[in-house]
């Protein structure tokens, strides 16, 4: 069976098949149409497909840990941006409690359809509250 993981960088080898969040085609993301007003933010921003091919790479190559991030990077594409930002602010030290956690991650996995990021905020919540981290209230 061939191997079927695109090669290193995505843009030469599967070029023809990554699109921005948009919908956009790679090749159709150029200086001329940014000159032109012809772009979106959207057409800017990352598909959550294309930071899949990226773990995959990395993951070959031996870059676990990078893999790992790409794929949460993937899953967090669907969240929206001002959500996404409070989620941030959660788990800043000092924050949240430990229940408080619990539910981002509950979300993360129900809402948001991200079981990496929903893992990791559960692992989170686990080491603030070995550490010391968590919200005291008054």
């Amino acid at each position: 069976m061939p191997d079927i993981t695109p090669q290193y960088p995505l843009s030469e080898h599967a070029g023809d098949t990554l699109i921005a969040a948009s919908g956009r085609a790679l090749g159709d993301i150029t200086l001329d149409a940014a000159a032109h007003g012809e772009l979106s933010p959207a057409d800017l921003q990352i598909d959550a497909e294309t930071l899949r091919a990226q773990a995959a790479v990395a993951e070959r190559a031996g870059y676990t840990q990078l893999a790992e991030n790409l794929t949460r990077a993937a899953e967090l594409t669907a969240v929206p941006n001002e959500e996404l930002l409070a989620m941030y602010a959660m788990l800043r030290p000092g924050r949240s409690s430990y229940d408080e956690l619990r539910q981002l991650a509950e979300t993360l996995a129900a809402t948001y359809q991200a079981p990496h990021n929903a893992e990791w905020v559960r692992e989170a919540a686990k080491v603030y509250q070995r550490r010391g981290l968590l919200r005291r209230n008054p």
